[in-house]
């Protein structure tokens, strides 16, 4: 990681503070909110990814993702660094959105997803992997509340560290890996249940 030498206007001069090239965009875009663009288009792929498996439309993938880059934008002076990735903030004004969305407009959740994380989760449950099985995983998953399906799609779908998911759930990292743990000893009846409905 390329550290660069920065200074802010409060510190010591002859004790320059070491910044990521990241942090050291952050504090420009601080300061200039033109240099925000270059984070804009750095993030942007990702964070439409996260929104558009969680709804139903690319239309409404493509104006949630600018309303959290508006959102980001205008809150950007108030961001701190402390020591988590910048992507962190913007997948907690993500699901702050989307949260928001569901609950004012009403609109279903949606789950646009690759057969490999249907086997991840299957594996970390104890599922023997067959395509009745994965179905019956699909459904389950589709019947988790809006945080505990955010949980295992961090986990599961983007491969965060349980460290940045504590740090986008703003709960200590511990609290992130017990509420996974819970929400997987969940799915397993539905599974099982959701297997002898389909016999």
């Amino acid at each position: 990681m390329q550290l660069i030498q920065a200074k802010t206007g409060m510190e010591d001069l002859s004790n320059p503070t070491s910044y990521t090239r990241e942090e050291a965009l952050i504090l420009a875009a601080q300061k200039d909110l033109q240099l925000f663009s270059a984070l804009y288009e750095k993030y942007y792929p990702p964070i439409l990814k996260f929104v558009y498996q969680r709804v139903t439309t690319k239309e409404d993938a493509y104006d949630i993702t600018q309303q959290i880059f508006l959102q980001a934008m205008l809150s950007l002076r108030k961001y701190e660094l402390r020591g988590f990735p910048f992507s962190s903030w913007l997948y907690r004004i993500a699901l702050n959105e989307l949260n928001q969305l569901f609950r004012k407009n009403k609109k279903q959740r949606g789950i646009n997803l690759e057969e490999k994380h249907l086997k991840a989760i299957a594996e970390e449950i104890g599922e023997i992997n067959h395509d009745e099985r994965e179905d019956a995983l699909l459904n389950a998953i589709t019947g988790l509340d809006e945080d505990d399906f955010g949980l295992v799609e961090m986990r599961f779908f983007e491969a965060r560290p349980f460290k940045e998911i504590a740090e986008i759930l703003n709960v200590p990292e511990a609290n992130a890996k017990m509420k996974l743990y819970r929400i997987l000893e969940k799915l397993k009846p539905v599974v099982q249940s959701n297997l002898k409905n389909n016999e």
